[in-house]
């Protein structure tokens, strides 16, 4: 297995300029008002289709069925396809494939491709022929004396009255020579180097002559094709084959037997998860709907993704190109792990995570080492694990590591200042490597805005914490604030006349001044870092010209839902899960329907199996491209958190109750329910749920002990209802622009009601 680097997926870039405007004014069909931060003038966008039907799903699919931290990340293509042995930066080659369907002149039609259910990752694959239609269910199983077996079973029915001839045949596209050798009762495919097996097939109801069962292999240079005998075949007689492919070298004596039944190696597999929870106490969440459905299929992504490497619990992003520990995405993943219930897998993760500090003081893990914003991403990760924990030790614990990755980034600055760089020359961090779109060591601001983030919240917890070598962080940070404040005053653009923004990739750049307008930046380009600044980094007011800009154009190269064009695939393409990222600053801004809009148009971007690819061509774009893992598990970190952010957000000392619920949110009348949910205040509960006859609704809130926020807000209005005063609630402006309920915020327990 071998780690692939992001900066290999390159793209090119367009560049804008125009006239410098004082004022944010969106493009006009973005310019409806919307609900913002006190103070704020922000506009948007509101009202866009919310339904959940994956209308903007890859063609190229891939989905994982095997279990949580398994060593064996099997996947199965929407065609029923099953792909091994991932080992170069290319998202489309597996070394080993393995195909099913029958001998003719056609191929068959991909009817559908699904899970048995959410948390069930059975996959039922049905093809179409003419006149069969095969049916494939792929699954894992781990029995005690076998190990871990990979399992398809095939059946082909007629889908015409009478009888239809059929041959079965499982294709092998591979590089290695294989033989064939047949058994009384099975078909053994053999690897011709060592004779070890590759599958073992059984044929069962056989229709005809069941003592022809023989079988041939048809070998090209690369493609070799199992052809099972032929036979004749009815809607009610089908032909049953039952393939098991071994994961741990497993000899075809050790797997014979359990081909017998496949039934009761589906019913194996089907109670294994039936049994398995996306939750551990004592966190529980009750979410109706499609992003209940993501909420459980989301949790099961990323403990699939998980892996014991080198005796370290690992939190992986996904199985095949970042298949390891990258630190900025680890960050979310653990926080969504949390949210989970998943305390201690979360810290076991982050310790994973320090294990990668060098003598230098430097973090280095996927990234690189020239992505500098890792040290300081690892950092605010430990805050904030310790905040959702309630428990500082760790941090006393890491203090001399702590120290030592501040000491290396203060070690950052004479660097780049003896580079000679406008970096250096502002005071900023030097030459690194962006990320999510931008190659190479460059002129960008990605390592230094995180690091912001990351200096900010260290120091904030070594002065809370009363560690003074920690709480010097804050000195650092004041240092490079200011600098960077400068470079951003001298650094913004225009955006075609509408707005001022800021690239991450300075004006000294090459990368401006490639002579083909194609392979210069988008505007839009790496600004996932800015996303993160904002929130959760919590660096800048809302209205900071940065976070105006950053807003306005994130609204502005808005396709199918959300910004486009973001990321590695610069031209007619989409990052859905950077739009979750917006959809996160959207809502600490109170553009709630802004929020939802973008939330739902990431969501869609899923496949109905609720997994992501990285990245993809738009839907009606000419060339199709493709980068990145699947399923790619920072996006299902995404959609866990803003999940719960919708419900309860965190911003700095406030704590903001259905921050994102909207009236499509309220439509279906059916409960929202939150218990033991780890926040920076304690562990909180929240029973959202309808009145009697719909009539109104009625949220029950509930706080274990914690540090107390500095107030607790919640929308005064609901689903078209009014909040019922009280003797705990008063009416104020406050945070939000509009009407917004304010509680007590030293009540731990405590009910409102919203009615006509």
């Amino acid at each position: 297995m071998t780690d692939i680097n992001r900066r290999k997926f390159l793209g090119g870039a367009l560049a804008t300029g125009g006239v410098v405007t004082s004022r944010i004014v969106l493009p006009v069909p973005l310019a409806a008002q919307t609900k913002t931060r006190a103070g704020s003038d922000l506009e948007g966008t509101a009202g866009a289709d919310e339904a959940i039907d994956f209308r903007y799903a890859p063609v190229l699919q891939q989905t994982a069925f095997c279990f949580p931290d398994d060593p064996y990340k099997s996947l199965v293509r929407r065609n029923g396809e099953l792909l091994y042995g991932y080992k170069r930066d290319e998202v489309r080659y597996f070394p080993l494939r393995i195909t099913f369907g029958l001998d003719g002149m056609r191929e068959a039609e991909v009817v559908s491709n699904a899970l048995e259910s959410p948390g069930v990752p059975i996959v039922r694959t049905v093809l179409q022929r003419a006149e069969a239609t095969i049916n494939l269910l792929t699954f894992a199983t781990k029995n005690e004396g076998e190990g871990r077996v990979d399992n398809v079973l095939m059946e082909v029915r007629s889908r015409k009255a009478g009888q239809v001839a059929v041959a079965p045949l499982i294709g092998i596209e591979s590089e290695q020579e294989y033989e064939l050798r047949l058994q009384p009762e099975v078909v053994q495919v053999v690897d011709k180097r060592d004779g070890s097996l590759l599958l073992i097939a059984k044929v069962f109801e056989y229709p005809t002559e069941k003592s022809r069962l023989k079988g041939g292999f048809d070998s090209a240079p690369r493609i070799k094709a199992l052809e099972l005998h032929p036979s004749v075949i009815s809607s009610e007689h089908p032909y049953r084959v039952f393939i098991r492919l071994p994961q741990q070298g497993q000899t075809a004596e050790q797997l014979t037997a359990g081909t017998a039944d496949p039934e009761k190696q589906i019913a194996n597999a089907r109670k294994f998860w039936q049994a398995w929870s996306p939750l551990q106490k004592p966190v529980s969440w009750e979410v109706g709907g499609r992003q209940g459905e993501f909420l459980t299929a989301c949790a099961r992504n990323i403990l699939q993704a998980r892996e014991v490497r080198e005796g370290k619990l690992t939190f992986q992003v996904g199985p095949t190109c970042y298949r390891g520990l990258w630190v900025v995405d680890g960050n979310f993943i653990l926080e969504a792990a949390r949210y989970l219930g998943y305390d201690k897998e979360a810290m076991e993760g982050l310790k994973t995570t320090w294990t990668k500090q060098q003598p230098s003081g430097q973090i280095i893990a996927a990234g690189g080492p020239e992505h500098y914003k890792d040290t300081a991403i690892a950092m605010f990760t430990l805050v904030r694990q310790c905040e959702l924990s309630q428990d500082w030790s760790l941090l006393h614990e890491l203090e001399p590591q702590v120290v030592h990755a501040i000491e290396f980034i203060e070690s950052l600055l004479p660097r780049a200042k003896a580079e000679n760089s406008a970096l250096g020359r502002y005071g900023l961090l030097p030459r690194g490597f962006a990320d999510g779109g931008f190659d190479g060591s460059r002129e960008e601001l990605t390592n230094t805005i995180w690091t912001l983030a990351g200096l900010k919240s260290i120091a904030a917890a070594g002065a809370a914490q009363k560690m003074p070598r920690i709480a010097r962080a804050s000195g650092v940070y004041q240092q490079l604030s200011t600098a960077f404040q400068d470079a951003a005053r001298q650094e913004m653009r225009d955006y075609d006349g509408r707005f001022r923004y800021l690239p991450m990739l300075l004006k000294e750049d090459p990368l401006w001044q490639q002579s083909n307008a194609w392979d210069r930046p988008r505007p839009q380009c790496a600004q996932w870092a800015m996303s993160h600044t904002i929130i959760p980094g919590c660096v800048f007011d809302a209205n900071d010209p940065v976070v105006k800009g950053h807003v306005a154009l994130m609204l502005a190269v808005r396709q199918e839902d959300i910004p486009a064009e973001t990321g590695w695939e610069h031209h007619d393409a989409v990052w859905p899960y950077n739009s979750a990222f917006v959809a996160e600053v959207y809502l600490w801004l109170g553009m709630k329907q802004e929020a939802r809009d973008t939330f739902v148009g990431f969501l869609n971007h899923a496949t109905p199996n609720y997994v992501w690819r990285e990245e993809q061509s738009l839907q009606q774009a000419m060339v199709t491209n493709y980068t990145g893992d699947m399923p790619h598990n920072w996006a299902s970190a995404e959609c866990i958190r803003y999940l719960r952010h919708s419900m309860a957000l965190e911003d700095g000392d406030e704590l903001r109750l259905l921050a994102g619920i909207t009236d499509a949110d309220t439509k279906a009348g059916t409960p929202t329910v939150i218990e033991g949910s780890p926040t920076r205040f304690g562990r909180i509960g929240l029973r959202l749920e309808p009145l009697n006859g719909k009539s109104g609704w009625r949220l029950a809130f509930e706080r274990e002990a914690g540090p107390q926020p500095s107030s607790v807000s919640l929308p005064s209005t609901l689903g078209g209802f009014h909040i019922v005063p009280s003797s705990q609630i008063k009416i104020t402006g406050k945070n939000v622009a509009g009407n917004n309920a304010e509680v007590d915020p030293a009540l731990r327990r405590w009910s409102v009601t919203w009615k006509a």
